[in-house]
């Protein structure tokens, strides 16, 4: 069995911490002294040269609470209202405890299309580096007042791997109110056996994840098995581990039981990882057997492989790629738009121009735009 990472090893770390951690219901406010001793565990990380990200919740929760708005599940324009009430309540509890310690936090929103659209994705990059450089502590939530119902994260696990993803993490840290995954539901079934390591986030694994549950978390194991398929694919660790106990963070660093997802042994360029962690698409094209073990021996996507394409994209936007049974195989950035591929499905790339009318790419999508975890 490989190693099991250490938080104070790590050189980067991304925490993330729900709304169910960090906010009291019952009195619409702040787990203050809880909260203080994460902030403590987070300085301590810092002193072992350790760059750390927070991805907190909690804006939406503190704001439900606080204007009873509770009784109900919320319409889309109430959570974005709510969120822009909380989110000052959120970002004034992180910033006055690290300023305690001496510390100045960033605030930094984000929306599913920063971290899918490329420029976006760079320029939040940037932001973030040039944050850890100046010493700063980024705590990161989605900006759910202009996120809508259609185009948004959902949930901070997934966020919270991109954001891992985006800035080189070697781990990634959800604080949950579980310690870790198990073979089935712990809470109804007693021979439920708990995962210490995972190497590989195979199928079996993701059907351990179950469904999200029901009430204001909108969390789960399941989405947290998704950002680690996300965070390990880029080669980062992941864990899931028990976050209500005080000093979560320093109880992991002394051996606190969790489950640890071991990064893979991909060697993705940045643009590669960017492809590979994508949550959304565009569309799918779909291959036939002959183009899928091309694709799986490096080679790019012609035309002359494409059977079917589905759904409405641009040049420039992240696809899906399928194989004939409709198995998804792989993603990456298509040089064509989906009306363009319709005319030159099944065309030798000789064909391509008389088709469109135009001199475009021999490739749909070049091998240096694609990533095929399946074919690992």
């Amino acid at each position: 069995m490989k190693q099991i990472p250490k938080i104070n090893k790590a050189r980067r770390i991304v925490i993330k911490i729900g709304s169910a951690l960090l906010v009291d219901g019952q009195n619409a406010c702040i787990r203050q002294s809880w909260l203080q001793t994460v902030v403590k565990d987070i300085v301590n990380l810092r002193m072992q040269n350790c760059d750390v990200l927070v991805v907190s919740s909690g804006a939406i929760a503190l704001a439900r609470y606080a204007f009873n708005l509770n009784r109900h599940k919320l319409r889309l324009a109430e959570k974005q209202a709510a969120a822009a009430i909380g989110q000052i309540k959120l970002a004034q509890a992180w910033s006055e405890n690290f300023l305690a310690h001496d510390i100045t936090t960033a605030q930094i929103l984000l929306t599913l299309e920063d971290t899918e659209t490329r420029l976006h994705y760079l320029n939040a990059r940037s932001a973030l580096e040039t944050l850890l450089k100046l010493g700063c502590i980024p705590i990161i939530n989605e900006n759910d007042t202009v996120a809508t119902s259609e185009i948004r994260f959902g949930d901070n696990d997934r966020l919270a791997a991109r954001v891992a993803e985006m800035v080189g993490a070697d781990q990634l840290i959800l604080l949950s109110d579980i310690d870790g995954l198990y073979t089935a539901d712990p809470k109804s079934d007693t021979n439920a056996q708990h995962l210490p390591i995972i190497e590989e986030i195979t199928p079996e694994i993701m059907a351990m994840g179950g469904k999200a549950p029901s009430g204001y978390s909108s969390g789960g194991m399941a989405t947290k098995l998704a950002a680690g398929n996300i965070a390990t694919t880029a080669g980062c660790a992941m864990a899931i581990a028990f976050g209500k106990l005080q000093h979560p963070l320093k109880a992991l660093q002394d051996g606190a039981r969790c489950s640890w997802f071991l990064p893979n042994n991909s060697t993705y360029s940045a643009r590669k990882r960017w492809i590979a962690g994508g949550i959304t698409t565009k569309g799918i094209v779909y291959v036939d057997h002959g183009a899928e073990k091309a694709l799986h021996s490096g080679k790019s996507l012609l035309p002359v492989g494409i059977i079917k394409v589905e759904g409405y994209f641009q040049r420039g936007d992240l696809i899906k790629i399928s194989n004939k049974e409709g198995l998804i195989i792989g993603s990456g950035v298509t040089a064509y738009d989906s009306s363009e591929i319709n005319q030159i499905i099944g065309l030798q790339t000789g064909d391509i121009n008389a088709s469109l009318g135009w001199e475009g790419p021999d490739e749909v999508i070049h091998h240096d735009d694609m990533v095929l975890p399946l074919s690992n």
